[in-house]
């Protein structure tokens, strides 16, 4: 067994059991699916529900959000079947799957840019260095670095409002862990907030305002928000399709999973014919909500995993920045291999 994949992979067999599922035919059986979590990888799983109930009407799902740490600590006590990830799995969070007994099955499905933004009238932050993002974010500037020309001296001498996700949301473990580091902490005098429209919201109301979500919801609110090129060492980039695919826009992008509880998928065909579905028409329906799609083999290499029944994580439970699309493949791929 490969040490790079934890908390039990083997086949549970849930091939004979799935393999019968038909998505887009009628469900037969309308078990109920309960999925919570991320509010990043939300708006992609609530699009595919609509879909999927829109040919399968007899199918009971009930969506909500808490944030990824939130929505896996429901996850790890069985009360949910799908977990919506903006990052992976954690080591604390797969003890407590283990302790739970929860089996699960990881799902790539997307890829993100985590997006700065500032207001449009913000005229003199237009790109910022990780060290400035990091410099104005760290505890070490609670109460201290309040203004923007702290950040850069060229920058006026105005205040600034900070907004963010709170501590329960992948985005802000991912962003801590990229920007800050494994080792260090957030600042918290900050607005927080699991709902990105409410943060996309705050700052779209303020000049002085700055923060940080998904790609989806700065496409969705872009004439209200406007976004900063970041510089990792190699020039400014800004999130957009093209740099989160050649790999220029690190280190905010970042893969987006669904977690199912493997159990469930054996013994619901419902969520089995779910999970089919979201992966056929992922890669049509993660642009239009406004992320990246990932190549049409990676939807493949899911499909493969999810129906043989490999369970697990190819993570480790260890934070992930910098990961390419191209890695995540390889890491994915090497489920099918076993």
């Amino acid at each position: 067994m490969n040490a790079c994949v934890r908390h039990g992979l083997m086949a549970i067999g849930l091939m004979g059991l799935l393999s019968s599922c038909t998505a887009g035919s009628q469900v037969q059986l309308s078990q109920p699916i309960s999925a919570d979590g991320s509010s990043t990888v939300y708006p992609i799983t609530k699009t595919i529900v609509e879909d999927f109930q829109k040919k399968n009407p007899e199918a009971s799902i009930q969506l909500n959000f808490s944030g990824t740490g939130g929505g896996f600590k429901k996850f790890c006590l069985g009360q949910t079947s799908i977990n919506n990830a903006s990052r992976p799995i954690s080591e604390k969070e797969l003890t407590a799957c283990q302790q739970g007994s929860i089996s699960f099955l990881e799902v790539p499905v997307a890829f993100d840019a985590l997006t700065v933004v500032v207001h449009p009238k913000n005229d003199w932050a237009n790109e910022m260095t990780v060290a400035e993002l990091k410099k104005l974010w760290e505890s070490a500037a609670q109460g201290k670095i309040t203004r923007w020309n702290q950040v850069r001296s060229s920058w006026p001498n105005r205040p600034i409002k900070l907004v963010g996700p709170g501590k329960d949301s992948g985005t802000y473990d991912y962003f801590v862990e990229s920007i800050i580091g494994q080792d260090g902490s957030s600042r918290s005098d900050y607005e927080a907030s699991e709902d990105d429209e409410v943060l996309a919201e705050l700052v779209s109301r303020d000049p002085n305002a700055l923060g940080y979500f998904g790609l989806a919801y700065y496409q969705e609110h872009q004439s209200r928000l406007k976004a900063i090129a970041i510089d990792a060492g190699n020039g400014a980039i800004l999130p957009n399709f093209q740099s989160v695919k050649n790999s220029t826009y690190q280190p905010l992008a970042r893969p987006l999973f669904i977690y199912v509880n493997a159990r469930q998928a054996q013994t619901n065909p419902v969520l089995g014919d779910f999970v089919k579905f979201y992966l056929q028409n992922a890669e049509t329906t993660v642009p239009k909500v406004g992320y990246v799609p990932l190549p049409q083999v990676a939807y493949h290499i899911a499909n493969v995993n999810f129906f043989s029944g490999k369970v697990g994580t190819v993570f480790e439970g260890q934070p992930q920045p910098n990961v390419t699309i191209s890695e995540l493949m390889r890491k994915t791929e090497r489920l099918t291999l076993k």
